[in-house]
């Protein structure tokens, strides 16, 4: 019965340990890295910092927009594809992530209940840089993608 019960224990430290290790892959400071980076023109998000909230991920997201002011929005949630609030960003009030993979996660942001951007974020094998590409639509209606490089601090 004690072999059992440590073998159970043992089970679950692995088990943590694991969802610990496939969060780690995204958690941290990432900073924008122009020169590898493909934008569009528009605003951009300069730092995204991912953290532990609780059971949750919290995103804190610092930037520049369009018109060069400073932007600032926070979206604290879950990956499981469902919609939480977020604050702060004008082009949305609702942000889901999906997580595919332990290096990739898909997300889409919406504005009253419609869709206003979607992409995939894809962390390297060495954990050192993330590309998130997305795509939207912008005020004109013309379809707009963006591929932003980032390196972790």
């Amino acid at each position: 019965m004690k072999t059992r019960i440590a073998a159970l224990a043992l089970g679950i430290c692995f088990a943590g340990a694991a969802v610990c290790l496939a969060a780690d892959n995204f958690t941290g400071t990432w900073k924008l890295n122009e020169a590898k980076s493909k934008l569009a023109g528009g605003p951009k998000n300069t730092t995204v910092v991912y953290e532990a909230a609780g059971d949750m991920t919290k995103v804190t997201v610092e930037g520049v927009s369009a018109d060069g002011k400073a932007t600032h929005s926070e979206w604290t949630g879950k990956f499981d594809g469902k919609d939480y609030a977020v604050t702060g960003d004008s082009t949305s009030d609702k942000r889901s992530y999906k997580k595919v993979n332990d290096r990739s996660l898909t997300f889409t942001a919406s504005k009253d209940g419609k869709t206003t951007l979607s992409g995939r974020i894809e962390v390297s094998a060495d954990g050192k840089s993330r590309t998130v590409t997305t795509h939207a639509t912008d005020s004109s209606g013309k379809k707009v993608t963006n591929v932003a490089v980032y390196d972790k601090e």
